[in-house]
């Protein structure tokens, strides 16, 4: 149930903020959402082992609650995007569309995945302090990209800032991979958070424009899922990969396939091209 509604929640305040300042302004609608989720990441990963540690469990769960009502009471007198008139194209039409790009969206977000759900055990298998830093050094990383080089995406293009992405974060899950020291996983951490930081609305600005206006909000949903798939399988996976293999080996594991989202990102940048040509 919470996550399904955590789905709805980001991608229903995506295609409402789109809806709200115009199809031109996608990039920035998506950037400025994701700067508030992984804003959240970045603040409550220390600030929750602060308060289990210092006040109890119970705390961490009422203050979600607390939280959440203050979103829904912010949200309920706000004005409704309008509606755009046309023809709906059926929901599986668009997600065919958009697959592609949410492969790569995917294949770019195991390293996000691999990170938030074991970054902890890892750093406790090389006895190693400070986990929780981590995740607050990639949701900074994260936001400072956002805020830096937004507005590459409309100045570039979208796939020519995910192919750089791609590169920066794989470089980063390397380092993680091959880290010797925790301070070097912090860097390793926090180059991948830069690197991830603009995939989700470079490749999402492309995968928009492959519909009409009428059919945009379900082609941000039928791309928001492939976030959702791709963290969803990451903990099992990479699960069995350390498992069978160390925890370490899961960092080239999320590598190989951030490379792999950089590999399609190029292929559809070039078809691209061709098509426009």
């Amino acid at each position: 149930m919470l996550g399904s509604a955590e789905s709805l929640v980001g991608s229903g305040s995506i295609g409402w903020g789109i809806g709200r300042v115009g199809a031109q302004n996608t990039a920035k609608v998506i950037s400025w959402n994701g700067i508030a989720s992984y804003g959240a990441l970045a603040i409550g990963a220390p600030l929750g082992v602060w308060m289990v540690d210092s006040l109890g469990l119970w705390t961490v769960g009422v203050s979600i609650m607390l939280l959440c009502a203050l979103g829904l009471y912010l949200t309920w007198h706000k004005q409704a995007a309008p509606i755009v008139p046309g023809e709906r194209l059926p929901f599986m039409h668009v997600l065919g569309r958009v697959f592609p790009h949410g492969m790569g969206l995917a294949l770019g977000g195991i390293g996000f995945g691999t990170i938030a759900t074991f970054i902890t055990l890892y750093y406790a298998s090389n006895h190693w302090p400070n986990a929780a830093l981590c995740l607050t050094l990639f949701g900074g990383s994260f936001i400072a990209a956002r805020l830096l080089f937004g507005n590459l995406i409309n100045r570039l293009g979208g796939f020519r800032v995910a192919i750089v992405c791609l590169s920066v974060e794989s470089l980063g899950l390397l380092l993680l991979w091959m880290a010797p020291t925790p301070e070097l996983a912090l860097a390793g951490a926090a180059l991948t958070g830069f690197g991830f930081s603009l995939v989700f609305p470079a490749l999402g600005v492309e995968a928009v424009n492959l519909v009409p206006a009428s059919s945009r909000g379900a082609a941000v949903g039928a791309y928001s899922l492939f976030i959702d798939l791709s963290l969803g399988i990451t903990g099992p996976l990479a699960g069995a990969i350390a498992a069978g293999f160390g925890f370490v080996s899961i960092f080239l594991f999320a590598a190989l396939a951030s490379l792999t989202g950089l590999a399609l990102s190029v292929y559809l940048y070039k078809q691209a091209q061709v098509l426009r040509h």
